[in-house]
């Protein structure tokens, strides 16, 4: 996006961090926008912005061991801003798959396009819902160097739960993925 932050560029008038925001407010409790620069144009969005609690903005993980750490509940939900369309009964169907899993994480699947245009299914990790709990085992991760979002889900009791819709996981790469969004 030629160093712009995703979350500040607008579809349809809104800003993309607003519309996660939106569609994220009715299926849970407090929310709050993980970011790590230009706090003070999300902090107009009305909610807490987190700045990661780690130096080095190390990835996805970062973002939830911090939503973690700040979390007044058992239960964290995380969506990425670039992608505004995402179900609207997304928190609810994680939720109930992780309790009758009795799992710790519950993370959406959806069909996602492949490099040849062929839709299969993909994990999308940072649509999930995470035991708060977990917030020192992934401290340790991290600081042990860990990354990757896949080998951390490996260690703990995680459900992926499918989604039909892969169009509604679909995010905003490009300045070409925004402009089809805006329908142009």
């Amino acid at each position: 996006m030629g160093g712009q932050d995703k979350g500040l560029l607008t579809l349809h008038g809104q800003a993309l961090a607003a519309r996660a925001l939106q569609r994220l407010a009715p299926q849970v409790g407090p929310t709050a926008l993980s970011a790590n620069r230009h706090l003070d144009l999300y902090e107009t969005l009305g909610v807490p912005v987190w700045p990661d609690t780690l130096a080095d903005q190390p990835g996805p993980l970062a973002g939830l061991l911090t939503g973690m750490t700040h979390a007044q509940t058992p239960w964290l939900a995380s969506v990425p801003c670039d992608c505004p369309d995402f179900p609207a009964d997304l928190v609810a169907r994680l939720a109930a798959a992780a309790q009758a899993q009795q799992a710790d994480l519950a993370v959406a699947v959806a069909p996602a396009p492949d490099e040849a245009g062929n839709w299969a299914p993909k994990l999308h990790p940072v649509f999930c819902l995470a035991r708060t709990a977990l917030r020192e085992d992934l401290a340790s991760y991290l600081g042990q160097g860990g990354r990757r979002v896949r080998d951390w889900l490996g260690r703990h009791r995680t459900v992926e739960v499918n989604f039909d819709d892969g169009a509604a996981f679909l995010n905003v790469n490009t300045p070409e993925d925004l402009a089809r969004r805006h329908g142009g």
